[in-house]
């Protein structure tokens, strides 16, 4: 348990995947709060201001890339740390993440627990430098 304490925002519109991510991330000490659906995410986000957000892209009410931008132009949530975890595996999509929107990581589901925990250990250590 190294960053015990660090806070997560997942905001995911699929209890079950919210669930899973709590357990692999929570068993390292980190705290996660779940969030079902971009609106429900962005509000949580802008109240807690976690250390980091997991976001999914592709969801009914806000998609992840309306909340992506919403973060950003908000001065108090701009600079928290985002990892992209979805379905969307295309070359295209993660580009697209990576290299146009700046997001720190992009995952694609289904992931391997450990491809997680090395991912959010990377960049929450990053902050602390």
């Amino acid at each position: 348990m190294k960053e015990s304490g660090r806070h997560i925002v997942y905001v995911e519109d699929d209890v079950e995947m919210i669930e899973l991510v709590k357990l692999i991330l929570e068993r390292k000490g980190y705290k996660v709060s779940g969030a079902s659906g971009g609106q429900e995410g962005w509000e949580i986000i802008k109240s807690e201001l976690p250390d980091l957000v997991l976001l999914d892209l592709m969801m009914p009410d806000v998609d992840g890339w309306e909340v992506f931008q919403m973060m950003r132009d908000e001065k108090t949530t701009s600079e928290i740390p985002v990892i992209v975890i979805t379905a969307k595996a295309q070359n295209i999509d993660r580009v697209l993440g990576l290299h146009i929107a700046k997001v720190e990581d992009y995952i694609t589901k289904p992931f391997k627990p450990e491809d997680l925990v090395v991912s959010v250990e990377r960049f929450l250590e990053k902050q602390l430098t």
